[in-house]
C-alpha cells in the first residue's frame, strides 16, 4: 500500500469551504481518511499549514484560532504556522530567499527547491509565506526524505503547480482535493483530483454518525 501525506493549504481551505459550511464544523482527519481510503492509501501524516491572525488586530479570534489549531494537535494532526505578515514585493522576495539559505540544503538539493521555489507564489499577492513553507515541505517530503510516495495537496491554489510537477517528474503520486468553489481549473486538468463535495462534507462533520438504512430503504 503507497504511503500518503496530506497537506493542507488551511487559508485556501477555509475561505472556499465558509461557501457550504462553517469550515471549523468539518474533521480534517475524517476528511484525509476519507481521500486515503477512496484511494487505497495508507495514511501517514496529516500537516496543517496556517498563518496566525495578530493579536493585536482581533484578540478574540486570535484565541479561538489558536484553540482550533490545539485542538488539531490533540488528534494528532502536524500544525506548521506563521505569522500574518503584509510584506513588499521587495520584502517577499528576500524572505523567499532567507528561507532557502536556511532549509540547510545540499549541493544536489538545493537547485532542485531553487528552481521552482520563486514562482511557487506570486509576489503581488503580499504573499503570507505559509503556502511557500507548505510547496517546500511537499519536495522535501517526497523527494529528499522520501517519507512519502503521494502527495495529496488539500488547496484549490493553482500556485502549488510548479512544485507538484516538480514531485510527479520523480515518479511520485499527486492527488489534488476541494470543494468545487476556488479549485483551480488548471490543477485539476495537470494532476488527478478529487472533488469534495457538500454530501461528502456532510459525512466528515464532527458529529456525524453512520446512518444505517432499513429494509424499505429509509435513512434513520
Amino acid at each position: 500500500m503507497k504511503k500518503a501525506i496530506v497537506f493542507v493549504d488551511a487559508n485556501n481551505w477555509y475561505h472556499n469551504v465558509k461557501n457550504l459550511f462553517d469550515p471549523g464544523k468539518i474533521d480534517i482527519v475524517k476528511v484525509a481518511n476519507l481521500l486515503c481510503a477512496a484511494k487505497n492509501y495508507e495514511l501517514v501524516q496529516i500537516r496543517w499549514y496556517a498563518s496566525i491572525p495578530s493579536i493585536d488586530d482581533d484578540e478574540a479570534v486570535y484565541y479561538r484560532h489558536i484553540s482550533f489549531l490545539e485542538h488539531l494537535e490533540k488528534k494528532g494532526v502536524k500544525i506548521i504556522t506563521r505569522k500574518l505578515q503584509r510584506l513588499s514585493n521587495k520584502e517577499t522576495i528576500e524572505k523567499k530567499k532567507h528561507i532557502i539559505d536556511n532549509l540547510d540544503l545540499c549541493n544536489h538539493c538545493r537547485p532542485i527547491v531553487e528552481s521552482v521555489f520563486l514562482d511557487i507564489t506570486d509576489i503581488k499577492k503580499k504573499e503570507k509565506g505559509i503556502d511557500v513553507w507548505a510547496a517546500i515541505d511537499i519536495i522535501k517530503d517526497s523527494l529528499m526524505d522520501n517519507r512519502c510516495d503521494v502527495c495529496i495537496l488539500i488547496s484549490g491554489d493553482a500556485d502549488f503547480i510548479p512544485s507538484l510537477e516538480l514531485v510527479r517528474n520523480r515518479k511520485k503520486e499527486i492527488l489534488t482535493a476541494m470543494v468545487p468553489f476556488g479549485y483551480s481549473a488548471e490543477l485539476r486538468s495537470k494532476f488527478p483530483f478529487f472533488i469534495l463535495r457538500r454530501e461528502t462534507l456532510v459525512k466528515c462533520f464532527r458529529d456525524y454518525k453512520d446512518v444505517k438504512e432499513d429494509k424499505k430503504g429509509t435513512v434513520h
